[in-house]
């Protein structure tokens, strides 16, 4: 079995520690969430995939780094995110501030979304689950190069 395709079945890279298996469903349920939001019609179903499909990436690094604990530990993925995984930081602050957003939208505000901030939504959410699935198979090292070249757009 080639060695990418072997990785992606079993969830262990190469010569690294192997993926929890529940980081793994969270990334295939971020992927399922990406599909949903590239067929959806309506700009504020794409945005709403879109931030679930990040939702579900950023709790795949805390299930493959672990939960932070104690009295003061953070309550929500994204700042949960940003103590296991800072690299990701910037990501985590876009989509934590894209929530309220996102929380409109599910109470049925279907006007505050347009096509170009479903857009930005999508691409964003697919940028971010690259990185995640980049740092779960592959590391620190590996988003770090990767995160240089990506452009983390401006929350609006």
């Amino acid at each position: 079995m080639d060695q990418q395709l072997e990785q992606h079945v079993t969830g262990e890279p190469g010569a690294g520690a192997p993926v929890p298996a529940r980081a793994l469903e969270l990334l295939r349920r971020a992927d399922a969430e990406l599909l949903a939001a590239q067929f959806s019609s309506e700009p504020w179903e794409q945005l709403s995939h879109a931030h679930l499909a990040a939702l579900r990436a950023g709790a795949a690094v805390v299930a493959a780094r672990g939960t932070p604990s104690g009295r003061r530990a953070p309550r929500t993925v994204w700042s949960m995110l940003g103590v296991v995984a800072p690299e990701l930081g910037s990501w985590s602050t876009y989509f934590a501030e894209a929530a309220s957003l996102r929380s409109a939208v599910d109470a049925g505000r279907f006007e505050l979304v347009g096509p170009e901030r479903a857009e930005e939504a999508v691409c964003a959410a697919e940028d971010f689950v690259d990185a995640v699935r980049d740092l779960v198979h592959g590391g620190v090292d590996a988003v770090a190069g990767r995160t240089l070249r990506m452009r983390v757009p401006q929350a609006s």
